[in-house]
C-alpha cells in the first residue's frame, strides 16, 4: 500500500501504516467483522450454498440510513494478519461456498490482492465478488484485473444534491459512473455456468430511495444507455429507515409498493431485462447481519 492513501475518490493521503486515519479510519491491517455463508444476495450468487461473504468494516461514505453502521461507521471489526485474510478465504471455499464475496473492500484493495496470492497458493479457486458502493477511483478497480471476475457495485445517486446529502459523497456519480464503465471492461458480458451461478460480470445494485423516484429513473436511463444488456441490474425495495434516517423526514419511511412498482415499469419500459427485483417483505431490520465476528478469529 501506498504511503499516502489514494484508494478512493476522498484522496485523504494520510500514512496508514504509520497509524495515521482518513476519512474512511481504516488502519493499514485489514479488519473484518464477520465471515459467514450469505443466501440472501442475488440468486446467481447465493445459489443453494450461499456466497462466501466476508464483511470488512469502515467506509468512505457516511450514509445517514446504513443499515450496516456498526461496522462501517463504528469501530466493530478485528484487525487481522493478511496470512489470516488468506486463511479465511480458503475456509469459506471448504464451506462450500459458491464465491468469494468481499464487502466494502474499497479500502483494503491492496492487503486484498496480497491475500489472493496467498489463498492461491494453497489452492484457493472461487470466483471473486468485489462488492462496493462504487465510489471508487479508476486505477484501483483497474488493480483489481485478474484478481476479481465479478464486480457487484451500488450506484445509489445521479444527483449529487442527494448524494452529499445522505451520504457525504461528493462528486459520487461521477467516480461511480467511471468505476462501473472500468469494472464492466475487466469483467466483460456475463457468464454463467450450467447451474446459473454466475462466473463473471457486473451486477450493478440500485436501491430505491423513498421519494427520488426521479433519480432512480436516470440512474436506469443511464445504466441501459451505457452497458445495454452487458451486465445486469439489481432494483432493491429493501430500504429500511435505520441509523440517522430520521434526520430527514423525507425519507424517514419506507418505500411503497406503488414507488416500487413504477420503477419496474419504467425499467421494462427502456427496454431492460437482465434486471433482478424484490418480492415480499425485504424492508426489515431482520435481515441485517449480526456482526459478531463469526469465522474471522482462527479456529
Amino acid at each position: 500500500m501506498a504511503h499516502a492513501c489514494t484508494l478512493c475518490p476522498r484522496a485523504c493521503k494520510v500514512d496508514r501504516r504509520a497509524g495515521e486515519k482518513g476519512f474512511c479510519r481504516a488502519g493499514s491491517l485489514p479488519s473484518v467483522a464477520l465471515a459467514c455463508l450469505h443466501r440472501w444476495e442475488e440468486p446467481c450468487l447465493s445459489g443453494s450454498a450461499g456466497a462466501g461473504t466476508v464483511f470488512f468494516a469502515h467506509c468512505n461514505l457516511r450514509c445517514a440510513f446504513c443499515q450496516n453502521q456498526a461496522i462501517s461507521q463504528q469501530d466493530a471489526g478485528t484487525e487481522i494478519s493478511i496470512s489470516r485474510l488468506a486463511a479465511i478465504f480458503l475456509e469459506q471455499q471448504a464451506r462450500g461456498a459458491h464465491n468469494l464475496d468481499l464487502v466494502t473492500p474499497t479500502h483494503y484493495v491492496p492487503q486484498l490482492i496480497d491475500a489472493l496470492s496467498l489463498a492461491r497458493r494453497d489452492g484457493f479457486s472461487l470466483p471473486v465478488v468485489y462488492n462496493s458502493n462504487a465510489y471508487e477511483t479508476e486505477a484501483t478497480i483497474s488493480s483489481l484485473a485478474g484478481q476479481a471476475s465479478i464486480f457487484l457495485p451500488d450506484l445509489k445517486y445521479f444527483d449529487d444534491i442527494y448524494a452529499e446529502r445522505y451520504s457525504a459523497a461528493p462528486g459520487y456519480f461521477a467516480h461511480a459512473s467511471r468505476a462501473i464503465a472500468r469494472m464492466a471492461e475487466i469483467a466483460g458480458p456475463p457468464r454463467f455456468d450450467a447451474a446459473g451461478l454466475l462466473q463473471s460480470g457486473v451486477i450493478v445494485r440500485h436501491l430505491a430511495l423513498p421519494g427520488l423516484a426521479a433519480d432512480s429513473r436516470r440512474i436506469l436511463e443511464w445504466l441501459w444507455r451505457t452497458f445495454g444488456d452487458d451486465i445486469y441490474i439489481s432494483l432493491m425495495n429493501q430500504y429500511t429507515p435505520v441509523h440517522q434516517a430520521g434526520r430527514f423526514r423525507e425519507i424517514n419511511r419506507r418505500l411503497t409498493t406503488r414507488e416500487y412498482d413504477r420503477l419496474i415499469d419504467y425499467a421494462l419500459g427502456l427496454g431492460i431485462e437482465n434486471c433482478f427485483i424484490q418480492e415480499g417483505r425485504t424492508a426489515s431490520a431482520e435481515f441485517i447481519p449480526e456482526f459478531n465476528g463469526a469465522g474471522v478469529d482462527s479456529y
